[in-house]
């Protein structure tokens, strides 16, 4: 499905294909080459873009988002069931299957996210770094660490201050969800506009 709002329309070259099933919104560009396959979501919500390079293979069920502050870039492959928003991946970059990669980070040339890896917010990783299976890659540089060093993840973690980051919240304040899903949710109403 492709979807129109808040005055962008997707672009998708003549030479891509989108499945029927995928749902393509906002100001995305898919690029010559590319596909975007059965159930995949790219949403760029108000503000936000998503462009899709030449030849980009984005797999089954996964989603990407951009947001206003938080821009996407994919440059070849983003495995089933990985969740990508606001990131900047460059070619030859690959995404495997259930990877999550967090508004601002980068991910350099070469570089490997394994099967269910993290990359957090504001996490560069340098050119041919690789995520293992299930590890979490966090801070700028960032330091790969195995899922049960909880306490060494947060240490990098916490200073990214996720909640201000990403949705202008001070953690600190009282019924910091409420305002984060209340600004969310005021924020998402231009998808009444949609059309189809």
């Amino acid at each position: 499905m492709i979807i129109s709002y808040g005055g962008h329309e997707p672009a998708i070259d003549a030479d891509a294909w989108v499945a029927p099933d995928a749902t393509v919104c906002g100001d995305v560009v898919i690029g010559a080459g590319s596909r975007v396959m059965h159930g995949a979501r790219l949403v760029a919500e108000a503000g936000g873009s998503i462009r899709i390079g030449r030849n980009c293979i984005v797999l089954e069920n996964a989603v990407i988002r951009a947001t206003q502050h938080h821009p996407c870039t994919i440059g070849n492959l983003v495995g089933p069931n990985c969740h990508v928003v606001g990131a900047q991946i460059a070619d030859e970059v690959f995404i495997a299957t259930g990877a999550a990669v967090f508004h601002g980070a980068h991910i350099e040339r070469g570089s490997e996210v394994r099967i269910n890896g993290t990359v957090h917010l504001r996490t560069r990783l340098e050119p041919g770094t690789v995520v293992p299976i299930g590890w979490i890659a966090v801070g700028d540089p960032a330091r790969v660490l195995p899922p049960d060093q909880h306490e060494a993840i947060w240490s990098e973690q916490k200073p990214l201050d996720f909640p201000g980051f990403v949705y202008g919240v001070d953690r600190s304040l009282p019924d910091v969800m409420q305002k984060i899903t209340g600004n969310l949710s005021a924020a998402l109403s231009v998808h009444r506009t949609e059309s189809v």
